[in-house]
């Protein structure tokens, strides 16, 4: 769908025109839009509420009214999912444009500029469908639609929100791809074509003969039982101006995971495809750097691999040394995430040497068990990472949510012949703390560090219009963005 901004001085001919209204308040029409009488008075502006008339006279053909619910409760969420429902009844209604009238918008109390970024990611994610993989893919009905405003915050939101939301979509195409068409080398291939998008990024792929002179000896465990050979992705991007520091994103990506040796069960297995979706945040994340500035170096470390199984296939109680030296015994090969993070983190550290680390990972099951799927958990190293982090999810609606990580945790991840195991007891529980306190023996104190696990937040989340069902939501590429683009 294309999204385009126009004046509200005066409405072009629309065979749609959507207004928002706030509960208790009488909808403001464009000049020379007139509706039968009666039609306004009786919608009461609940939110996500709709009401749709065909106008009597002026420019548009019919009329929408969406509830945003109490002025006073108006957030950037409720904004958002409006444009999603203004995007989904547009298609429902078989118009091939609309106009969104959003004069006065920018007086809600989140401002004009987040208003309009709001607004550009609802109607573009609410719009947003997997339709790749169909003989025949059925076009959308709605091809554009147009947000009508002259506030200049509102104009550089909407500009903004094409930007994120382009990069989330970018991200979900990538989770909702199967396995035999997104492969390790797949995904290396469109890395770099990113990167070829922008002057200011760089791409380098290490094949795993490049990784095993590096040592890489647990990313290199997983993919040992696959015909697929793995890939570790180095993007690079420089800002305009001076960077105020360095910053490394790293991202599991396993484009299958059938858990190895330790089988994972059929059922729902296929969901399995879903396993590299942090490797999705990161490359989506550089997707929308292609088009925007941020003030920081960031680096994206991917790790790409398939968890299969063959002759070859790493065995429950084999015993491998990470590229931090560490050996680490593999007593379930199905927590497989944790051994690529394990070598793409050690790689950030000593080839990036960054300031902060962001991981993400569908690492956990236990995640979804303590905090379902609206929230991703985040086990960040100092207070003021956890702030910032849970302030941008509020901002862009991926909520986080701060779990423990623990001295006793980590004792639990100790091996009994190599250092550590890659599995903790089960008798401690809290198995994502578990998976974190592995990670948190790759990365220095001196690294400020997170690791967000969104095995729950990446998909199967709760239908929000413009996010949610069995598909991919491209969690974490806003999120970053935000934090990318507000950190202190």
């Amino acid at each position: 769908m294309k999204l385009s901004t126009t004046s509200s001085t005066r409405l072009a001919k629309t065979p749609l025109l959507i207004v928002p209204v706030c509960q208790g308040e009488k909808p403001i029409l464009p000049k020379g839009v007139k509706v039968p009488t009666g039609f306004a008075a009786r919608f009461e502006g609940k939110a996500r509420s709709t009401r749709s008339t065909f106008a009597q006279s002026g420019p548009a053909d019919q009329v929408l009214l969406i509830g945003l619910g109490a002025r006073q409760d108006v957030e950037c969420e409720g904004l958002r999912r409006c444009g999603a429902i203004a995007a989904r009844q547009a298609e429902d209604l078989g118009v091939a444009k609309a106009s969104f009238w959003a004069d006065g918008v920018e007086d809600f109390e989140c401002g004009g500029q987040a208003v309009g970024v709001a607004l550009a990611e609802g109607i573009l994610l609410g719009a947003y469908r997997f339709r790749q993989m169909k003989s025949k893919p059925e076009a959308h009905k709605c091809k554009a639609i147009g947000v009508s405003s002259d506030d200049r915050g509102v104009k550089r939101g909407l500009t903004h929100g094409r930007v994120t939301a382009a990069a989330s979509a970018y991200a979900r195409d990538l989770q909702n791809l199967p396995g035999n068409k997104l492969t390790p080398t797949e995904f290396a291939r469109r890395a770099r074509k990113i990167a070829n998008g922008s002057p200011r990024l760089t791409c380098k792929v290490l094949d795993e003969r490049a990784m095993a002179k590096l040592g890489m000896g647990l990313l290199l465990s997983v993919s040992q039982g696959s015909t697929q050979p793995a890939k570790m992705v180095h993007l690079c991007y420089k800002p305009k101006k001076r960077s105020r520091g360095r910053i490394a994103l790293v991202g599991k990506g396993l484009t299958f995971d059938a858990g190895g040796i330790s089988i994972k069960p059929s059922a729902k297995m296929d969901e399995m495809r879903f396993d590299m979706s942090g490797g999705a945040a990161v490359l989506g994340t550089f997707h929308a750097l292609t088009q925007m500035d941020v003030p920081y170096e960031v680096h994206g470390i991917l790790g790409c691999s398939e968890n299969t199984i063959d002759g070859a296939a790493t065995k429950p109680g084999d015993i491998f040394t990470a590229m931090n030296g560490l050996t680490v015994e593999v007593n379930n090969t199905d927590a497989e995430g944790r051994l690529v993070l394990a070598d793409c983190l050690t790689y950030a550290v000593k080839k990036v040497r960054p300031d902060t680390i962001l991981d993400l990972a569908t690492l956990t099951g236990a995640v979804i068990v303590g905090i379902g799927h609206e929230l991703t958990g985040i086990f960040p190293s100092s207070e003021t990472l956890r702030d910032e982090l849970v302030a941008s999810g509020q901002r862009v609606g991926e909520l986080c949510w701060p779990l423990p990580l623990l001295d006793v945790h980590k004792e639990g991840m100790r091996g009994t012949s190599g250092d550590l195991s890659n599995i903790g007891s089960p008798a401690l529980g809290a198995g994502s703390s578990q998976g974190a306190a592995f990670l948190s023996s790759f990365v220095p104190a001196d690294i400020d560090w997170c690791h967000l696990d969104i095995a729950g937040s990446a998909w199967g989340t709760a239908q929000r219009d413009w996010v949610g069902g069995s598909t991919g939501t491209g969690v974490g590429v806003r999120l970053i963005l935000d934090y990318l683009s507000t950190r202190a």
